[in-house]
């Protein structure tokens, strides 16, 4: 909140030049101290005054009978000089209320509450409330309505019994909120309403109610605790009587089961040894049969034994005859096998040195045929291929002698061959003769 002498004074000029020189904002673009954050900017009589959009405030001029500005969040321009503004939140209030109460029986009772209100009308509310605390706009409004809400508390609690009290809080509620509303918003027990305060009660309620005397409040449980008691007494009784009754049931049930038992037990008993000796008895005959079916048992397997042991002796005797028979029928069957294979082999032996002799009589009258036919150049050809083994068989000369046959040159092909005819000559006459 600010007003004009609630406007921060300019500083001097040296502070002032001072200030400007160092840079640091003069004062008058900071925010106004107070509960709500409400910045003024300019100088002088050109400043600017910007209120948070949840905040009612109220311009004033000189001169003027109704204010400039009026509503939530209204930012405007002041002078300082001719202009006042008056800040105030437009938040829900809470007052919390501890109102010291005498009641019908006229003992002490401390009642606590709590009464929500809000600013309904602005307009209203700044003309008739004051709200001229500059560190707590709402607190003069506080202190009044609780002070309102005590006595409307004591009041009513006034005509109440303590016991009405602490069990049934909501004709406190109701006449608290009545009042209330008769005074903040103008309405009374009709239903008719007048302009009021500006304000709207939000919500009250009764949070608790405390005896002041310790000796009374355990008087007023005595009758709640002993009716208790009474009955967790007699619940208590029916309980042991109930169990007493149980445990006697249960005893009863217990030694019928266990006569029960125990005859269904000598019964049990006398079944299990009449089993006992029926099932030895039976047991003594089975093993009696069993004894003598083995024993028959095992003369039939030796006279069964003896005759496979006869069986199978005629058996290897007959197999041994059998195979002697068989031996003697192989020995010859391989005697005879191998005087024809030997004969076979022998007839063999003289057909194929019959077709090597026909096959030597053959290749001799062929190479006769072939020396038969052969022609004189055959001869010389087959004679100049054997001509370098027959001078390899011929002894080292101890002289070279060179004859020239005809006056051929001997270097040359045609004298080599010419010599090469006149030797072939020479031999073949030497051959003839």
């Amino acid at each position: 909140m600010a007003a004009p002498g609630g406007v921060p004074v300019p500083q001097a000029a040296p502070l002032a030049k001072r200030n400007r020189a160092l840079g640091v904002a003069p004062t008058g673009d900071r925010p106004a101290p107070g509960p709500v954050d409400v910045r003024i900017s300019g100088f002088w009589r050109w400043k600017n005054v910007l209120v948070p959009p949840n905040a009612f405030v109220v311009h004033t001029r000189r001169g003027r009978a109704e204010p400039l500005h009026v509503g939530l969040g209204v930012s405007f321009r002041f002078n300082p000089s001719t202009d006042s503004f008056l800040v105030v939140p437009g938040a829900t209030q809470t007052i919390l209320i501890n109102a010291y109460c005498i009641c019908r029986e006229l003992q002490g009772v401390l009642v606590q509450g709590y009464v929500q209100w809000i600013i309904q009308d602005f307009g209203t509310a700044y003309r008739k409330l004051d709200f001229g605390d500059a560190d707590d706009p709402m607190r003069l409004v506080n202190l009044q309505l609780r002070e309102q809400a005590e006595a409307a508390i004591k009041d009513k609690v006034s005509t109440m019994g303590v016991r009405d009290i602490l069990s049934d809080k909501q004709p406190i509620i109701e006449e608290l909120t009545a009042r209330l509303r008769a005074v903040a918003e103008g309405q009374n027990e009709e239903g008719q309403a007048d302009e009021g305060l500006g304000l709207r009660i939000v919500t009250v309620q009764i949070k608790e109610a405390v005896v002041s005397s310790s000796r009374l409040w355990e008087n007023l449980q005595k009758p709640y605790r002993s009716e208790q008691g009474q009955i967790a007494r007699l619940a208590e009784l029916e309980a042991e009587e109930a169990v007493a009754q149980r445990e006697m049931s249960t005893e009863r049930i217990k030694e019928t089961q266990r006569l029960e038992h125990e005859r269904e037990l000598a019964e049990l008993r006398a079944r299990n040894e009449s089993q006992l000796f029926d099932t030895e008895a039976a047991e003594k005959l089975r093993r009696t049969k069993r004894e003598h079916d083995d024993a028959r048992e095992v003369a039939e397997l030796e006279t069964a034994t003896t005759r496979h042991n006869l069986r199978m002796e005629r058996e290897r005797h007959e197999e041994e005859a059998e195979t002697g028979r068989l031996r003697i029928e192989r020995d010859h069957e391989l005697a005879r096998l191998r005087a024809e294979g030997e004969q076979a082999l022998a007839e063999s032996r003289a057909r194929s040195r019959h077709e090597q002799a026909l096959l030597d009589l053959e290749r001799e009258g062929a190479r006769a045929a072939i020396e038969n036919d052969r022609t004189p150049a055959a001869v010389q050809a087959r004679l100049i291929a054997s001509l370098p083994e027959i001078m390899a068989k011929l002894p080292k000369p101890d002289e070279l002698r060179t004859v020239t046959v005809n006056g051929t040159d001997q270097t040359s092909v045609a004298g080599l061959i010419t010599q090469l005819t006149a030797v072939v000559g020479a031999l073949r006459a030497a051959t003839e003769d």
